[in-house]
């Protein structure tokens, strides 16, 4: 394990799947299928990644006052993450998501975020005194806006390294652009971030340009199979993805970040990290499932 913390900040959900042969039309009931619960949300899963693959994670995050709130904390903890700075609120439940997928895998969800939605500025001030110079802090969009800006101005006035991935995707204010270390967008988010539909090569640098004339100081632009697209001061160029056989790309970007972050913490190139990122992301994508999918330093080594 590195010995410098770093810190997840976003959310955590209780995926119930119901996978049947057939999605319900509005007012039918379909009868026979699988139940599945599962483990959720992209600031979890990313937790989840950066502990297993070696990092002193700690999680900020808010769960409801239920069994779905408990059993998500005693999943971090078998994981060996630093749980706590989860705050439970007492009136909200804790999120969820009803995810209802058909034979041939097209799925419909309806997501209930619950106490995500209560994750608020003040919750962040203990990484002031968890966190040094330099560290390292991961956050995505499942959680209230305001938060991600307050984020974004507390790690500018401590010296902190802020990785925005934004999803799901949504517009951002520029108070939150400027501040940023790094930004994670995939291809539709660089989209909806920069106006720039990204396609190829040629599109994704045009988009990463766009990002960092908002002030974001290393933008990377994942394009799945491609690889992701990097540009900051000294790298303008697309690294290649691993080769993978695709069973289920649940989770993948996730893994990917929680890599990277990892990856980055132990001192490794920006190239060199995504790479690491792409061979987390392509173990991830030949198993089925979201957190389960997710590899151990082991699990890479032991398929290297």
């Amino acid at each position: 394990m590195s010995h410098r913390k770093v810190a997840v900040i976003g959310s955590s959900n209780t995926d119930m799947v119901i996978k049947s042969d057939h999605l319900p039309l509005p007012g039918e009931t379909v009868i026979g299928g699988k139940f599945t619960m599962n483990a959720g949300g992209k600031g979890a899963n990313q937790a989840v990644a950066a502990a297993r693959l070696g990092g002193d994670v700690i999680f900020l995050a808010r769960v409801g006052k239920d069994a779905f709130g408990k059993e998500a904390v005693d999943g971090f903890r078998k994981e060996l993450i630093d749980t706590q700075h989860i705050s439970v609120d007492d009136e909200m439940p804790s999120g969820v998501a009803l995810i209802l997928v058909d034979e041939k895998g097209e799925n419909s969800i309806s997501v209930s975020l619950g106490a995500n939605e209560k994750l608020m500025p003040e919750h962040m001030s203990p990484l002031q005194s968890e966190l040094h110079k330099d560290s390292l802090l991961l956050v995505q969009l499942e959680t209230p806006i305001e938060t991600v800006a307050h984020l974004a101005q507390l790690a500018k006035a401590n010296d902190f390294r802020l990785i925005l991935n934004p999803a799901p995707a949504q517009a951002l204010p520029a108070a939150v652009l400027k501040d940023l270390y790094m930004i994670t967008p995939n291809a539709i988010e660089a989209e909806l971030l920069t106006g720039i539909p990204v396609k190829d090569d040629e599109s994704a640098q045009k988009a990463a340009l766009t990002l960092r004339a908002s002030g974001v100081q290393n933008v990377i632009i994942t394009m799945g199979s491609d690889g992701a697209y990097v540009l900051n001061d000294d790298l303008d160029e697309r690294v290649s993805a691993s080769p993978t056989n695709v069973v289920d790309t649940t989770a993948a970007g996730d893994t990917f970040n929680g890599a990277l972050l990892v990856a980055l913490n132990e001192g490794k190139s920006l190239k060199a990290s995504i790479e690491f990122g792409h061979k987390a992301a392509a173990y991830a994508v030949g198993v089925l499932g979201a957190q389960n999918s997710i590899p151990t330093k082991e699990d890479l080594i032991s398929q290297s």
